[in-house]
């Protein structure tokens, strides 16, 4: 059961920081700072409202994907950060490919070098948020390990070997 909310709670994340990665390539951080004191509470709003619906967005695209690769790395007890990066940016670019695939002929294209880097920023940045909230606990404690606190203490020069139970 805590896997289950670790992984859920790691993949909502995960989304929201996709949402605000998106968001942040059409209203620039930059841009938000460098307007007026009076304007920035309406346009901060309308920022986050905007990354809630691409995070929104996000979780729909990706929860097809997501569980089978989340799936694989929790029964295989894969912690690798390279593992989940290379994961979210393959579904991210997936999703670009989703958008290019149904172009109207004609029309601009989405396939450009600014997409294609927003879409990979945003696989890198959610897949290394996803391994940091849950990522590192695939699979559960390791077995075969003794903790630290239970281990007898290593005799050392000086002391007498402890009595051994008969």
């Amino acid at each position: 059961m805590l896997t289950l909310l670790r992984v859920l709670f790691g993949f909502a994340v995960a989304c929201l920081v996709a949402g605000v990665a998106t968001v942040a390539f059409v209203v620039s951080p930059v841009e938000l700072a460098n307007l007026p004191a009076e304007a920035q509470p309406e346009r901060l709003t309308n920022a986050g409202i905007l990354a809630l619906l691409a995070a929104t967005h996000s979780a729909i695209f990706a929860f097809p994907f997501a569980p089978i690769l989340i799936g694989i790395a929790e029964l295989t007890r894969t912690r690798s950060l390279l593992y989940y990066l290379l994961a979210a940016t393959t579904i991210s670019l997936g999703g670009l490919l989703a958008i290019f695939v149904y172009e109207v002929p004609g029309q601009p294209s989405i396939l450009n070098d600014y997409a294609v880097a927003a879409f990979a920023t945003v696989g890198v940045l959610s897949g290394f948020t996803y391994w940091l909230l849950a990522g590192r606990g695939a699979g559960g404690r390791r077995g075969g390990t003794t903790p630290a606190a239970t281990s007898e203490p290593d005799a050392t020069e000086g002391d007498a070997p402890a009595p051994q139970p008969t």
